[in-house]
């Protein structure tokens, strides 16, 4: 598991998190522009495993065990963390690697609770556009019952 902050072994060289990479289910095409990156702990620590990654189409697994509020079900902020990690790499996929995504709202209706299993998320493009990007998330449980709805949407920029 990375922080990427915690500095790598060599001085002055990015840690290679390929292994993590590997773990989450980042596809191997997308895992030189992630290698010394990584998805980032929050996901490690969520259990996130990506399915298919693409701009337009971001799906991704969850366990409800680790993630749950004091009832006993799925955490409203773990239906976030979902929504925000699919609909931003998605958005990053888009920006390219001359440009970032950075989230700047995220809305989610939750429909239904979850007290075992994996959910998973799905992310659909609402928009791609040259400085915006919008993505509807569509959290299911094992039965593919419908648990939140989430929309988040991500401005593009230029890196510096």
């Amino acid at each position: 598991m990375s922080d990427n902050f915690t500095p790598a072994a060599v001085p002055g060289a990015a840690p290679d998190l390929t292994d993590e990479l590997v773990s989450a289910g980042v596809p191997v095409e997308l895992r030189p522009w992630l290698r010394h990156m990584g998805v980032g702990a929050l996901v490690v620590k969520m259990g996130i495993v990506f399915s298919h990654m693409s701009a337009e189409r971001m799906v991704a697994t969850m366990p409800v065990e680790g993630n749950t509020q004091v009832a006993g079900i799925l955490h409203g902020g773990a239906h976030t963390v979902m929504a925000e990690t699919l609909g931003s790499f998605a958005a990053a996929i888009h920006a390219g690697p001359d440009r970032h995504a950075l989230g700047i709202e995220v809305s989610a209706t939750h429909h239904r609770a979850a007290a075992a299993g994996l959910v998973t998320g799905t992310a659909t493009a609402i928009h791609l556009g040259r400085t915006l990007t919008v993505h509807e998330v569509v959290m299911t449980d094992g039965q593919g019952r419908r648990l939140s709805t989430a929309r988040i949407t991500n401005m593009i920029r230029d890196n510096a």
